[in-house]
């Protein structure tokens, strides 16, 4: 049988895998904490519940071995793709319920788990398909659709959600329909993985991606160098945004009365999926080109300052409580542009800690952590925002992001890591 070449096809394939990972997790982590604060559940419980969550993408190590012994990574995402569909489409038959809150958590946790699993065959065909060079080449690209996805999830579905709340006069009515729509899109999505992704692993060319053994592979993990330091930094890179992720919707949405800038989920939704598309593109893009050329060394700091930077404006608008179109659309501009920028070095950043044997299930456990990041600080994010108000809080998310910059003066990594000309081709 005919294997595909390394870097077969990549502007075509890159781009569709990673929009197909980016839509349920925006949706499990994000919309649905929109959906539910326009269906009348309050902040500390969304906090809790949609942070939880995060869990299945904090174990996913545990079973990405699995994934590594058994079947090729094209299978396993496609399998899980489709189970993704099942899973929002169960949510939208479920929500006109008298129990939708706890059937539609169900629904999510199952979404949430296929699409962990997605997430490590993914992860795991972008390194085998690439060579190194390529791989930080195309990080930008492959962040940019990622975000494009969340975009879109938080974007795109959220006006059209917005747009059926005012048409039906329904919030139930009109989720319902939005997560049907969502799970048509994943299965259009899935279909396209099938027909554009190349198969490279019929061979046993890539036999030196299967670990020995099941424990062998976390063995391994824990003994990198600086492995504590690496996991402190992992978990701390995005510990402002953790918290301000759960929260930056809720904040434009609530009433001015407790806040909030009382924007409608249509509103919330077009400033997200019109120039935070643009912006979000351009520093994805630019991020991956700049590491590219110049290492991740250089750009590391300056990344790691955009993406926190810009969540000192939310503070600006909760203090100032103004609800200027230009003043928010603003802040999203920069935050956006920042994000797409400073997520850039921590993926590649992600991919170097993963190098060697077993990179599939080692960047797995890698990105683990990174959810554990996400979901501890983000479960308590409601329970923060009540205690503090808004102002307080995105000033304490401020604050939170200050540990990883500690850290960083201290990590050790190849300073041409991911530049063009720093490995040769494999």
């Amino acid at each position: 049988m005919n294997v595909a070449p390394k870097d077969k096809n990549a502007w075509l394939w890159i781009p569709f895998l990673y929009f197909t990972q980016g839509i349920p997790y925006i949706l499990v982590v994000t919309v649905s904490v929109i959906m539910y604060k326009r269906l009348g559940i309050g902040n500390a419980e969304i906090g809790l519940y949609t942070s939880w969550l995060y869990l299945p993408w904090v174990i996913k190590p545990l079973w990405s071995p699995i994934v590594d012994l058994n079947g090729t990574k094209r299978k396993w995402f496609l399998s899980m793709q489709l189970v993704i569909s099942l899973a929002f489409l169960g949510i939208g038959l479920f929500l006109p319920s008298n129990s939708f809150f706890t059937i539609t958590l169900a629904f999510f946790w199952m979404a949430a788990f296929a699409s962990a699993t997605n997430d490590i065959a993914s992860d795991g065909y972008y390194m085998i398909g690439l060579t190194q060079k390529k791989q930080s080449f195309f990080i930008g690209l492959r962040s940019t659709f990622y975000r494009l996805a969340m975009v879109t999830g938080q974007g795109l579905l959220v006006i059209f959600a917005g747009y059926m709340e005012n048409k039906y006069g329904d919030n139930t009515k009109a989720w319902s329909i939005t997560m049907i729509c969502a799970a048509v899109l994943m299965i259009a999505l899935t279909i396209s993985n099938f027909f554009t992704t190349p198969k490279f692993e019929e061979s046993n060319t890539e036999s030196k991606e299967k670990p020995a053994g099941f424990f062998e592979v976390f063995a391994s993990f824990f003994k990198k160098h600086q492995i504590g330091l690496v996991l402190i930094f992992i978990l701390t890179y995005r510990l402002g945004e953790s918290q301000l992720v759960k929260m930056a919707s809720p904040f434009l949405l609530d009433k001015l009365a407790v806040g909030g800038l009382a924007y409608s989920t249509e509103a919330v939704g077009t400033i997200y999926g019109t120039v935070g598309i643009i912006m979000l593109s351009l520093g994805g893009i630019l991020g991956g080109i700049l590491i590219s050329r110049d290492g991740l060394k250089k750009w590391m700091l300056p990344m790691l300052l955009a993406l926190n930077l810009p969540n000192a404006l939310y503070a600006v608008l909760a203090i100032t409580q103004t609800t200027s179109l230009y003043a928010v659309v603003g802040t999203v501009v920069i935050e956006q542009f920042g994000y797409g920028f400073g997520f850039a070095a921590f993926m590649m950043y992600l991919i170097y800690v993963a190098e060697g044997a077993s990179k599939t299930s080692h960047y797995a456990i890698a990105t683990g952590f990174m959810a554990l990041g996400m979901m501890l600080p983000g479960m308590l994010s409601g329970y923060i925002q009540e205690w503090l108000g808004y102002d307080g809080f995105f000033i304490w998310v401020v604050i939170a992001a200050l540990p990883a910059f500690f850290v960083l003066r201290f990590l050790k990594y190849p300073a041409d890591y991911g530049k063009k000309t720093a490995e040769p081709n494999d």
